[in-house]
């Protein structure tokens, strides 16, 4: 696939991406290697979205991601980031205040080597990069929610406003169910 959309976008194969967030994880711990993991996801994020721009007009007709109907972003993500190596994705709401992204196939989880936790780190990031441009500046966070690394059936990565998902977390740490925060 050598598309001119693709100019800064390269490939790496999924096993290569899982190598360096073991090695990362290794190296520096868990908590220093998420955070750079997620630091390296947010760098991508922004690259990956202007391919997705370009990418949009022969795909869906659509002159400018913003103008994309939000009925037919499941379709539009999951073509795109499957195209791309990720994997499938589902988006649906989440309350009033989040949306979730699913897929059964997302490239990053290690089914190989099952985790205690939520391990697509480097995802949550790029996630959160490309979704915020996306959504034209305004500032999304990502929290992975299920993790097919950790023997969930999904990835499923949770998105919504920093405020949002901060208050999330702290009713997941205070073992509450996170969905009264978001509305749903």
């Amino acid at each position: 696939m050598t598309h001119a959309y693709r100019q800064g976008v390269i490939g790496i194969g999924a096993a290569a991406l899982r190598a360096m967030r073991t090695a990362l994880l290794e190296d520096l711990g868990e908590d220093a290697g998420a955070t750079r993991l997620q630091e390296m996801g947010y760098a991508a994020g922004e690259e990956v979205f202007r391919a997705f721009a370009e990418w949009l007009p022969t795909f869906a007709a659509v002159p400018h991601p913003g103008d994309l109907d939000a009925d037919a972003l499941t379709e539009v993500l999951s073509t795109f980031l499957q195209e791309l190596g990720w994997g499938t994705v589902v988006t649906e709401r989440v309350g009033d205040r989040a949306f979730a992204l699913s897929s059964e196939n997302w490239a990053e989880a290690d089914t190989d080597a099952p985790s205690d936790g939520p391990s697509c780190f480097f995802s949550t990031g790029f996630l959160a990069s490309f979704l915020t441009t996306l959504a034209e500046g305004s500032p999304l966070a990502v929290m992975e929610m299920e993790c097919r690394g950790q023997g969930d059936d999904r990835c499923r990565f949770l998105a919504g406003s920093p405020e949002t998902l901060s208050a999330v977390y702290d009713a997941i740490s205070e073992g509450q169910d996170y969905a009264v925060v978001v509305g749903a």
